[in-house]
């Protein structure tokens, strides 16, 4: 199993507080309650991840109701992999996860993710970048 990095609990948690305001502004719904507690829990720990096994069953739910707005691939189709490449100059990714990608699970992708958009050493965060955000608009995320 993978870690699901604070990141993107915040992310989650950003996305449902932009759908579900309570009557009087202040109430949690249920799925930001049930984020909130564990990024709480991270912050006390001064963790910066949680096992995806030890996420409750409710935020699990919200994470992955967020994680299906995201983008699935950061392909633009520019794989370099395909010319030998060990890591792609468009996306990021090793040749393994471009190969691997669709057995990936959410969270391992949501880790790969990470990963390129912190080193934004890819073509899809600089000559191409414009290609990436036309792609994320497609997905609607």
């Amino acid at each position: 199993m993978a870690d699901i990095h604070i990141t993107d609990i915040e992310a989650a948690i950003n996305f449902w507080r932009a759908r579900r305001r309570g009557a009087d502004g202040v109430e949690l719904g249920p799925e930001l309650r049930a984020l909130a507690e564990v990024y709480a829990l991270l912050a006390v720990r001064r963790a910066d991840a949680i096992d995806e096994r030890a996420l409750p069953a409710p935020a699990r739910a919200a994470w992955d109701a967020w994680y299906e707005t995201t983008p699935d691939t950061p392909c633009i189709a520019i794989c370099s992999t395909a010319q030998g490449d060990a890591v792609c100059k468009g996306c990021g990714r090793t040749f393994d996860e471009v190969q691997h990608w669709p057995a990936l699970g959410a969270v391992q992708k949501r880790q790969v993710w990470r990963r390129i958009t912190e080193q934004g050493e890819a073509w899809r965060f600089n000559r191409y970048a414009e290609r990436a955000a036309a792609g994320t608009a497609a997905t609607g995320a």
